[in-house]
């Protein structure tokens, strides 16, 4: 087997809320979303439909959103787990001073920018569905 990318999917209780929250907040694109009559893709939301699925990215980094019932038939597994479940989704950044000025300033209440002990400087929020994102840049050596 050869694994070629990794893309997490997020279950989440309201599509275009979550995207919505993904590009303002963080500065990620829509690519494509699905509709409830799962019909076909598209490539931006239509204000008289709601959404199951949606694909935003930024630069290296794609996430897939599926709205929660979706999720819990498609997933077996998470039948019975919350969202959210104890795992955080790490992000490797160029420009994480300014990228967390940026964060702070929208009142997203980042923890604080610290230097971790494996040489990569850092800080995580939470989503707006809860998801923990950290946001790091190694630091470079002199």
């Amino acid at each position: 087997m050869k694994a070629n990318k990794l893309t997490p999917n997020f279950e989440v209780k309201n599509i275009r809320k979550t995207v919505e929250f993904y590009q303002t907040a963080l500065g990620f694109s829509l690519i494509m979303a699905v509709p409830e009559t799962q019909d076909g893709i598209e490539q931006s939301f239509a204000n008289d439909k709601e959404y199951v699925y949606a694909l935003v990215n930024k630069d290296n980094v794609e996430i897939m959103f599926q709205r929660t019932e979706s999720f819990k038939r498609d997933v077996l597994f998470a039948k019975e787990l919350p969202i959210a479940a104890s795992v955080s989704f790490y992000i490797e950044v160029d420009g994480i001073d300014g990228f967390y000025e940026l964060i702070k300033g929208k009142g997203l209440n980042p923890t604080e920018l610290k230097t971790a002990w494996y040489g990569m400087r850092e800080f995580y929020l939470k989503d707006n569905n809860g998801y923990i994102l950290g946001f790091a840049e190694k630091i470079s050596e002199k």
